[in-house]
């Protein structure tokens, strides 16, 4: 794996070197705003701050931005000042879903923000447990920053992109909800036409770790030219994060997936398999 990905190792080995380090604990529940701050309060890995994925990682729905639209830039500089980031920091991010939910996205919205040192820890809260590392309930001290970020917005895809027809269209999200067959969250059931499903979990193994190279290269269609969507542009960073860390060409995000793509009656909506 490249730099996008690390394993417990290299972590405690940055911390043990006192390495110039932010650790960031994103572990979320869609249907629970609250249930991450709840579970980094019950311990988390030591000197992580909380990434909360509706108040740090997005903001309130909106139709044309969906569930979890980004942050505008202003919003995400002070969070980021917040946490004390700057280029010379490296920053972990990690949560309990293999990446899912919501550590590619604070990954993603780092790369975003020009910050190349972001990595994701790989099997996450998972794994730092499983490694019998040590744990803690304390609130991090820290000093804030004054960085000034260069955003990159050549990483996110507009609705009039995804409309085109002219870039592959990659979905995130279960089999059952890509075909149509239940929609849990979205008033509308299935995907945008020509899209191909690659659902989140078939990236991963059973200890929610990536896939071993070779098997992510085998999983992973072609990404040059191509987007990617979720539900609501969460899950979706995920997919752009194995891609980094196989070294493929990154698919743009689409931020408002299909929770926005939905909710316009314009929109055509295609249902069963691909």
């Amino acid at each position: 794996m490249t730099a996008a990905v690390i394993d417990v190792a290299t972590l405690v080995s940055w911390i043990r070197q006192a390495q110039p380090l932010i650790i960031l604990d994103a572990r979320a529940r869609l249907n629970d705003a609250a249930a991450g701050r709840q579970l980094w309060q019950q311990g988390h890995v030591p000197g992580a701050h909380h990434a909360d994925m509706d108040r740090d990682l997005a903001t309130p729905p909106t139709p044309a931005g969906g569930r979890h639209p980004l942050p505008d830039k202003a919003t995400f500089t002070a969070i980021l000042q917040r946490w004390g980031v700057t280029p010379r920091h490296r920053v972990v991010v990690y949560d309990d879903t293999g990446g899912q939910i919501a550590a590619a996205r604070a990954w993603w919205m780092l790369r975003w923000a020009g910050l190349t040192s972001a990595h994701v820890l790989d099997g996450g809260w998972q794994a730092w447990q499983q490694a019998g590392e040590p744990i803690e309930t304390t609130v991090p001290q820290h000093t804030a920053s004054d960085w000034q970020p260069q955003f990159d917005d050549s990483l996110i895809a507009s609705e009039d992109d995804v409309a085109s027809g002219k870039f592959a269209l990659f979905d995130a999200r279960g089999a059952e909800r890509y075909r149509g067959e239940v929609e849990p969250i979205d008033p509308v059931a299935g995907h945008i036409p020509g899209a191909r499903n690659i659902p989140g979990a078939s990236l991963l193994t059973a200890d929610k770790t990536l896939l071993p190279t070779a098997a992510l290269q085998r999983q992973l269609p072609p990404t040059d030219n191509a987007i990617a969507y979720c539900g609501s542009g969460i899950s979706a960073c995920h997919l752009v994060l194995a891609c980094a860390s196989v070294g493929q060409p990154l698919p743009r995000l689409y931020p408002g997936s299909w929770s926005a793509w939905c909710r316009d009656s314009r929109h055509p909506v295609a249902t069963g398999s691909e």
